[in-house]
């Protein structure tokens, strides 16, 4: 497997466990993904050693003393010490290397192997309950707490937007922090101090001093052991690079101010919240035994929520994609109370292209905001888009009308390379490039371009749509750049350049053009308009049916839950970045992804865990989707980008729907599902055996009852095989006043749903039982869907519902 990143990401901290030098750093939540990769046992390898004894939070907990007991110290150590005595009662002394010892949520170790013959004696040794393979690791304003309603609806309800947040430790695993930024300045640290269990501590290193925890930032430590004996550890290229944690944290009304202009204030969701990084991830990528060593470290030092934003870029080999080391562990994760967040993926609009799997993690679609930055382009002839003022007509000239002739035509038309342009034919004018399919496939991107453009002179440049691509929407339309620039992301307005441009161009016998008489000039576009437009799923955004295994066998398992903002987001950047060079020196940068999309959840969860300290990671999610909302303010259904054209979103484009932040915090009821239900699902999944789900997690399956994977408590329904009939049961538990629900089904095409009872009543803190029938009545062979609506005085409940009738008849 590999993880992949949504950006260039790499910042340090010293790990006062191992020998590395302190370095500083830079973070980001940026997507992380992992691929099967098979390599020779010519190299040395690491691999993640399970054990059957408990790890300190099976043994301290049950949860009645902390870390900073004597008792869990010196079980903690003890653990670490059996490792250790472990390793060299069973392998001779230098073949191996121990760099981990997993203690809190799981009980084991990574360790360097040098030969096949040491693998084969650790897997006969007594006691090892799993053995799995590293993974390498591959790069690959925000205006919306407005746009979400948060500054107007919930910050006044928590205190305001310094208090809003308060006593919530957010964990970001990723690639560091710049404590530098204004993004993380506070001084309100003493109050939050004094009101929380975290233990994490500073980790102080070159450039990044012990003052660098100054409140905002409650912890900072590094993880790079696994990179590091697999030789890929570089401390002279792994350097500051980009971060999102403002997005979920980040204080309030911060200037965005971008290559000398004002974009605005910055605010995250949750400014009051504190911030606790774990670097993990570095310019080359990383290793999933260092991510799991900081997962590990987090729920120990007592973070509330973990933003991942981490997942396979492709199904997981094995029994199921539930259940590799790193899904156990978040799992074991949410079994400590820790909220874990995780980006869905950016391999939409394709269906199955989740990469956040498991029922439970918290996985988010990301979402096009309602602000717009409308560059503009004026023709000579009057034409326009957007029109505005302005004073300059240049020459205009396309990229093949301006570069020798035997050069390759996509190269050209792409405009990657200055060596091709006649430079003096090409100096001064606005140059007509095309996004090719060598964008789609990341060898080419706008920033090249606008370095191109500035080596040869031109005034400016225009990337025009290739009717080969539809509709497509083209990556990056929003960088910043310090040149005139402008992307005609329409076809129309494509071809309309073109026709202009074709119509006062005069070419000689051989087609070569002699006299260049279009005309046209940029406006500036950086004044942002706001058109009130609902949210729409963005296209790369990552799609559902969720899949369990490496055979794309869907799951009785709604994917991604809930939909964020995630396109063209102001996110907090170091100066110091190796990334874009149009960037370089700057504090902010405009990005877009479900990585983006995954701070703004882990921030309104922070906003939820504040006002209900008591829930749990069940309750904070059940809470974000069954309020979520599926139709814009007008009642009209919200959107998907497909590949051509707008379609109405399903379940499995955005989850439940659209935070809705203001109604989270109140959700009326809720859906419960705790470790042991996660235990009884795994024990459910068809073709899992009972043996493998006992070796991952530590427990047997349960004897008693008969239990269906749709059958967990989940704030929706998913039938991934429908065949005739099917019980599902569900129950809520009332989190508000006491209140009288009637139940409404919108029944999925083909599906017969009935539900008892249809109308109930519920007292505070009261529970209630569901049974909802499907019936089959025409074999669809698709998904289909629906909606279960409970509706109370106080409050409407939404459960979506997704079924995929295989056969109308039980036979």
């Amino acid at each position: 497997m590999r993880f992949k990143l949504g950006a260039k990401e790499n910042v340090h901290m010293h790990d006062q466990r191992s020998n590395m030098p302190p370095l500083m750093a830079a973070f980001s939540t940026s997507l992380i993904c992992f691929t099967v990769i098979n390599l020779a046992f010519a190299k040395a390898k690491v691999y993640m050693v399970l054990m059957e004894d408990e790890p300190t939070f099976s043994v301290s907990s049950k949860q009645k003393y902390h870390r900073v007991e004597n008792d869990y110290i010196v079980y903690k150590e003890k653990i670490s010490n059996r490792h250790t005595i472990f390793l060299e009662s069973h392998l001779r002394k230098g073949s191996y290397t121990k760099l981990y010892s997993y203690t809190h949520l799981l009980n084991g170790f990574a360790v360097h192997v040098t030969s096949e013959e040491v693998l084969g004696t650790l897997r006969n040794a007594t006691g090892v309950r799993l053995i799995h393979e590293d993974v390498k690791i591959e790069k690959l304003t925000t205006h919306t707490p407005d746009f979400l309603g948060i500054s107007t609806h919930v910050w006044p309800r928590l205190g305001g937007a310094e208090s809003s947040g308060e006593g919530v430790v957010i964990g970001f695993v990723d690639t560091g922090i710049n404590p530098d930024h204004p993004s993380f300045v506070t001084s309100s640290s003493s109050r939050f101090l004094n009101s929380t269990k975290f233990k994490g501590k500073c980790t102080s290193g070159e450039q990044f001093p012990s003052t660098a925890c100054n409140g905002k930032i409650v912890g900072a430590q590094y993880f790079a052991h696994g990179a590091m004996a697999n030789g890929e550890f570089n401390a002279t290229r792994d350097v500051p690079s980009p971060h999102t944690a403002s997005i979920a944290a980040g204080i309030n009304n911060v200037s965005v101010i971008v290559n000398g202009f004002d974009y605005g204030t910055a605010s995250g969701m949750a400014p009051g919240a504190r911030i606790a990084v774990y670097k993990a991830i570095y310019a080359f990528g990383g290793y999933m035994s260092d991510v799991v060593a900081a997962v590990d470290q987090a729920v120990e030092d007592g973070v509330d929520i973990l933003s991942l934003s981490a997942g396979p870029s492709s199904v997981p080999s094995g029994d199921s994609a539930f259940l590799n080391v790193l899904e156990l562990q978040l799992l074991f994760a949410i079994k400590a109370g820790v909220l874990v967040v995780q980006a869905a993926g950016n391999g939409g609009p394709f269906s199955s292209s989740v990469i956040s799997f498991s029922p439970w993690i918290t996985s988010v679609a990301a979402s096009i905001t309602d602000r717009k930055y409308n560059n503009t382009i004026l023709l000579g002839n009057g034409q326009s888009y957007t029109p505005t003022e302005g004073e300059i007509n240049y020459q205009v000239a396309a990229a093949a009308d301006v570069c020798v002739r035997n050069a390759t035509t996509i190269t050209i038309d792409s405009c990657q390379n200055p060596e091709p342009f006649i430079r003096p034919l090409a100096y001064g004018k606005l140059i007509i490039c095309t996004y090719t399919f060598e964008y789609e496939y990341e060898s080419a991107s706008i920033a090249a371009v606008a370095d191109t453009m500035k080596q040869i002179g031109a005034a400016g440049f225009i990337i025009t749509l290739d009717p080969n691509f539809g509709s497509a929407v083209i990556k990056g339309t929003m960088v910043t750049l310090q040149i005139p620039a402008i992307i005609l992301n329409d076809m129309q307005a494509s071809s309309a350049l073109w026709e202009y441009y074709n119509s006062n161009t005069v070419r000689d016998m051989r087609g070569q053009a002699i006299i260049f008489a279009a005309k046209a000039r940029i406006l500036d576009g950086r004044q942002a308009i706001y058109t009130g437009q609902a949210p729409v799923v963005a296209s790369y955004s990552s799609r559902g049916p969720d899949v369990q295994n490496a055979l794309m066998q869907t799951a009785d398992v709604l994917k991604p839950n809930v939909m964020a903002p995630g396109s063209s987001i102001w996110a907090a950047w170091s100066p110091d970045s190796d990334g874009d060079k149009y960037i370089k020196g700057q504090n902010f940068a405009l990005i877009s992804g479900t990585s983006m999309a995954t701070p703004h959840i882990a921030g309104i969860a922070a906003l939820i865990k504040q006002k209900h300290p008591k829930w749990g990671p069940d309750a904070i999610t059940s809470a974000m989707m069954t309020t979520a909302d599926r139709t814009d303010p007008l009642g009209a259904p919200i959107l998907a980008e497909s590949l051509n054209e707008l379609t109405e979103a399903t379940p499995f484009d955005f989850g439940a729907g659209s935070i809705n932040a203001s109604q989270a915090i109140k959700p009326g009821l809720i859906f419960n599902a705790t470790f042991k239900h996660y235990v009884a699902f795994l024990c459910a999944v068809p073709g899992l055996d009972r043996e493998a789900v006992k070796r991952a997690v530590g427990v047997s399956c349960p004897t008693k009852g008969k239990f269906k994977c749709s059958d967990l408590n989940t704030a929706s329904v998913t039938i991934s095989n429908l065949v005739g009939k099917r019980k599902v049961i569900r129950y809520v538990k009332n989190v508000s006043d006491k209140d009288k629900y009637t139940i409404h089904i919108k029944e999925p095409l083909g599906v017969n749903v009935t539900v008892v009872p249809e109308t109930f009543k519920i007292k505070r803190r009261g529970s209630r039982r569901l049974r909802l029938l499907f019936q089959a009545t025409e074999t669809t062979n698709a998904y289909t869907f629906g909606e279960m609506v409970l509706k109370g005085k106080q409050h409407t409940v939404r459960v979506p519902l997704a079924v995929y009738v295989a056969s109308a008849s039980n036979s």
